[in-house]
């Protein structure tokens, strides 16, 4: 909805999925409600199904296939050769074999990206091994924003590749090839609560107006309260395990509040916008 709260026309974005026509419809981008907004991760699970590699037109938002190709087409190039791929992509003796992800993303296996990325935001959310109705709640209601390809569904199926939001692919700054798309394509899909759990880095590559970005804190034991850096990305995950293993229904920041205090969690106001309590959120099986 826009400020005055009226319903956008939202733009399709996904193509067809496997499953029922709800969950089909979430993918699609016609559910009102929630959507999380996460980053990607550094580190990525190998591997994925050979039978499936990438194809641009089976990711959600297919409007910013001009942006993809071309990012793609730059990522290669720079990985090409072991000296530009050190300096463009950042890599060290031992990550530069990582570029070869880059020479191979039109033929290496596909896995789900909520399954693709590891690490100490994705490893809370077990999503290997999460049943079905988990899942598609991450479906539904989870986009993250990769360097590489834009924002993209949960459920889309992407290659493993190296690519940060900070790297440099050639003529292309990836600071200013998809903040505009990117905020427009998000603004299209979002009809509710948009939930921010992006890093900085990752949030100016597709500003969302009026997203909530919760601060993650701690309380020590004279009640003070301090923001989390590194550690705040496993509250973030073991959030986002939770909301999808109780099947929330949030449309609101109100809806937010009422879900957190039903399941123990501590989403508060403070003097910045809103808290939420890393203490609060225990470790979450899915």
């Amino acid at each position: 909805m826009d400020r005055r709260g009226r319903r956008r026309r939202r733009l399709p974005v996904g193509g067809a999925r496997h499953g029922d026509d709800r969950r089909a419809a979430g993918r699609a981008g016609v559910l009102t409600g929630l959507t999380v907004l996460l980053p990607p991760s550094e580190t990525k699970r190998e591997g994925g199904d050979t039978s499936r590699t990438l194809d641009l037109r089976a990711l959600s938002f297919p409007e910013l296939a001009e942006e993809r190709a071309a990012g793609l087409t730059a990522a290669r190039s720079v990985s090409s050769e072991e000296s530009s791929a050190r300096t463009a992509l950042k890599l060290g003796p031992k990550s530069i074999a990582e570029r070869f992800r880059n020479l191979e993303l039109d033929t290496s296996g596909t896995m789900p990206a909520i399954e693709r990325y590891t690490g100490v935001l994705y490893d809370p959310l077990g999503a290997q091994t999460a049943d079905a109705s988990t899942r598609a709640w991450w479906h539904d209601h989870v986009v993250v924003q990769s360097a590489m390809f834009g924002p993209i569904g949960a459920g889309d199926p992407i290659p493993a590749y190296r690519l940060s939001h900070d790297s440099r692919l050639g003529t292309i700054r990836l600071a200013s090839h998809w903040p505009a798309t990117s905020s427009r394509v998000l603004a299209d899909r979002a009809d509710g609560l948009v939930l921010d759990l992006r890093s900085e880095g990752y949030r100016q590559l597709g500003p969302v107006l009026d997203a909530v970005a919760p601060r993650i804190v701690s309380i020590d034991g004279s009640g003070r309260r301090r923001a989390l850096n590194h550690w705040n990305k496993t509250a973030k995950g073991r959030l986002v395990a939770l909301l999808a293993r109780t099947g929330a229904v949030v449309a609101t920041m109100d809806d937010l509040v009422d879900w957190a205090a039903a399941n123990g969690v501590v989403v508060e106001r403070s003097e910045s916008g809103w808290d939420l309590v890393a203490e609060s959120l225990e470790p979450v099986t899915v």
